[in-house]
């Protein structure tokens, strides 16, 4: 006799009225098989990408596209290792249909039968979208929570009159409600099964263009970027492998290590998510520019024309002319020459690159000038290795350093005169600094910029290399082939076949050749999606859109955070720094502060940004905000650990003598951006100071509280 199926359920018994098998068999029924099917699928799944990686392909496309597969079944291999019956988000019952079952990932049974329909899949819209007013042909929907692989609770909502199983599990916002006052953890919690309507739209609407999505604190703004990350990976075309993928840049790295889990949860784990320093290599440890007013003068949008000018001061052709002796005769090289090769460079191609093609022109222009008779190799290498011209040549058109030629703006007053006009020489005075390569963070897009026009100082090493190891690999297999031909004593001599260019050529192992080092930040890329928007520069938009030449970003901020102000709309600033085509979307609920909060928080803002968007709290709390002197610190911390036992993170914000410990965080309000906790303690004046940066830090740390706040007085 088989042994009795453990049911999926695990209610508490303050739930068991919602235990009745006429709400719960079907689903035990149908999350038995997607047991079974989830044990089946991670036995193929490993099959397949062991296979996939056991493949050798040959460099490019092949390569790239074994990769992309290898990198889709590994994701869905760890989504299927993590979950398994708590892959189910929930079930919908359209018209008179069965029921449907949502999920993070689609599955199926041996039959073909669906038993998960991926969340993100059009078929599974309605699980999030619907509502009384647009019920998009729902008659039910049903939600789950999940502890520990088995359904602990789970709410109904009816749409039809008539579609009344039970009252037991009736509650519309149970869901949504339960999950807004769980308690925190270091990492961003799974509310993929609680995504609301508003949110569901922004997550899938089209990729073209430029999508603003604004809202205040506790929109869930970053929760639909995230999302829409993995929904525009999994719907849209235009971001399929091998088309560029996907950037997500975030505010820091606090931000970053709070949300890592989110993707890979939704079975996405392709997006690279990174700062704006990580796209900078060393970037990531450049130190804070320490005068406001020097940071002002980076952040305009006007260095990549300043960079672009200081490239081309080293690409000036000479204006005499330089005899280059060779054995066979001594050539002239005018300026109209020079000036000739310097042309041949092709537009857009970075400067160390395109100094090998203005080279190539410069040999081939004195090699054509030899009489016929002479022999040609020997000639190019004599031009090729002539002293004078080399040496002509890097003083015209050196190899650059993307390092060195910002450095030399801030160490140079005479060289970033030449390229700033707009600068006045007394603000050049300001740039002027004693170790020119002490990165801050206000020079990374300047360096960024250069890296972009420069290129790297050793591929044309590298390219060198290459095509010397490439010329050595079929010379020897040419020695290979005609000791075939010879040995060949068939009727058909089909060795002889090998003597055909193409037959050659694919002999030859590219894999024993040098290959460059591709960074895989450099783009370009598909998408980029950008959260806590509203910080960034002029100079540092430069930085996204040199990564995205389609101009296709999904744009995360509020306008009242930025600590720096934000007087124009988002049209007006993204406009100006090159996005045209821009459609904005806000989220004006918000779902994480209480109104208890919410409403010592707006008057902050609002004072330094009288129209400031401040959201509207759907929930209270009971816990009233609290005032309590500074020396109380430690003990109200001490009281809440005890309270909360092993539940829920803390953070002191704004008081660094305070040393983070496992639960409670130690942050300056521009590092908590983005985050959330249960427990706020907010040190600092009651009052902000007369600047926009104070209000909107103080208004930024207060809304990080989800359940109760703080404010420590002197």
């Amino acid at each position: 006799m088989p042994a009795a199926r453990t049911s999926a359920f695990a209610l508490p018994a303050d739930l068991a009225r919602k235990a009745s098998a006429a709400l719960i068999a079907r689903d035990d029924e149908h999350f038995a098989a997607i047991g079974a099917s989830v044990e089946r699928s991670l036995a193929e799944t490993a099959h397949r990408l062991d296979l996939t990686r056991r493949r050798s392909p040959r460099p490019g496309q092949e390569a790239v596209e074994r990769d992309a597969e290898a990198r889709r079944l590994a994701a869905r291999l760890r989504t299927l290792e993590r979950f398994s019956l708590d892959l189910c988000l929930g079930r919908i019952r359209p018209g008179d249909t069965d029921a449907q079952y949502i999920g993070r990932l689609g599955l199926t049974d041996d039959e073909g039968r669906q038993l998960l329909i991926d969340w993100r899949a059009p078929a599974a819209a309605s699980f999030f979208a619907a509502t009384h007013a647009d019920p998009m042909g729902l008659i039910s929907r049903r939600r789950y929570r999940w502890t520990r692989g088995r359904v602990s609770d789970y709410w109904d909502e009816v749409f039809a009159p008539d579609a009344f199983e039970s009252t037991a599990a009736l509650d519309d916002q149970s869901a949504f409600i339960a999950t807004l006052g769980a308690a925190r953890s270091p990492r961003m919690r799974d509310v993929l099964t609680t995504i609301q309507a508003d949110q569901d739209a922004i997550i899938r609407a089209s990729s073209r263009g430029a999508l603003v999505v604004d809202g205040g604190p506790g929109t869930g703004k970053t929760v639909v970027a995230l999302h829409r990350a993995a929904y525009l990976l999994y719907a849209d075309p235009r971001l399929a492998p091998g088309r560029g993928g996907v950037l997500f840049v975030g505010p820091s790295d606090a931000y970053l290590a709070y949300v890592d889990d989110v993707l890979p949860r939704l079975g996405e784990d392709s997006v690279q998510i990174r700062t704006l320093g990580d796209l900078v290599p060393g970037g990531a440890r450049a130190g804070i520019e320490s005068d406001p007013a020097v940071a002002r003068l980076k952040a305009s949008g006007q260095w990549s024309a300043a960079i672009r000018r200081a490239v081309r001061l080293y690409e000036q052709p000479p204006t005499d002319e330089l005899l280059v002796e060779t054995p066979w005769a001594d050539l002239t090289l005018g300026p109209a020459d020079w000036e000739e090769a310097f042309a041949s460079a092709e537009p857009g191609v970075a400067h160390n690159e395109a100094r090998d093609q203005v080279w190539e022109t410069l040999v081939q222009l004195l090699e054509d000038r030899h009489d016929r008779e002479f022999p040609r190799n020997e000639v190019r290498r004599a031009i090729a290795q002539n002293a004078d011209l080399a040496a002509a040549f890097t003083r015209a058109w050196p190899l650059l350093e993307a390092a060195g030629l910002v450095a030399a703006l801030w160490s140079e007053p005479a060289f970033l005169g030449r390229v700033t006009p707009w600068l006045t020489d007394e603000e050049r005075r300001m740039l002027q600094r004693d170790d020119p390569r002490a990165w801050t963070a206000s020079d990374l897009p300047l360096v960024d910029a250069a890296r972009f026009l420069i290129g790297d100082p050793g591929a044309a090493a590298l390219r060198r290399r290459q095509e010397a190891a490439l010329a050595a690999r079929r010379e020897q297999m040419d020695r290979v082939v005609d000791q075939l031909i010879a040995a060949d004593d068939s009727d058909l001599k089909l060795m002889s076949m090998l003597r055909v260019e193409d037959a050659q050529h694919s002999l030859v192992d590219d894999s024993e050749i040098p290959q460059a080092v591709i960074d895989p930040l450099e783009g370009p890329f598909a998408h980029v999606i950008v959260d806590e928007a509203q910080e960034l520069t002029d100079a540092h938009w430069q930085m996204l859109l040199r990564r995205c030449p389609s101009r296709s970003f999904t744009i995360v901020g509020d306008r009242a955070q930025a600590r720096h102000g934000f007087t124009e709309s988002w049209a007006e600033r993204l406009e100006r720094v090159g996005l045209r085509d821009v459609r904005v979307a806000g989220l004006t609920i918000n779902y994480r502060t209480p109104e208890e909060i919410m409403l010592a928080a707006a008057p902050v803002i609002r004072a330094a940004i009288p129209d400031a968007n401040v959201p509207m709290s759907i929930r209270r709390s009971g816990i009233p905000v609290e005032r309590r002197p500074a020396d109380e610190r430690d003990a109200i911390l001490a009281g809440w650990l005890a309270a909360h036992d092993s539940e829920g993170v803390a953070c002191v914000i704004g008081d660094p003598t305070f040393a983070a410990t496992d639960r409670v965080r130690s942050l300056s309000a521009e590092q908590a951006k983005g985050l959330e906790f249960d427990l706020v303690v907010l040190s600092g004046p009651e009052t902000p100071g007369a600047g926009v940066e104070d209000a909107v830090d103080r208004y930024v740390a207060m809304t990080r509280a989800t359940e109760r706040l703080v404010l420590l007085t002197p």
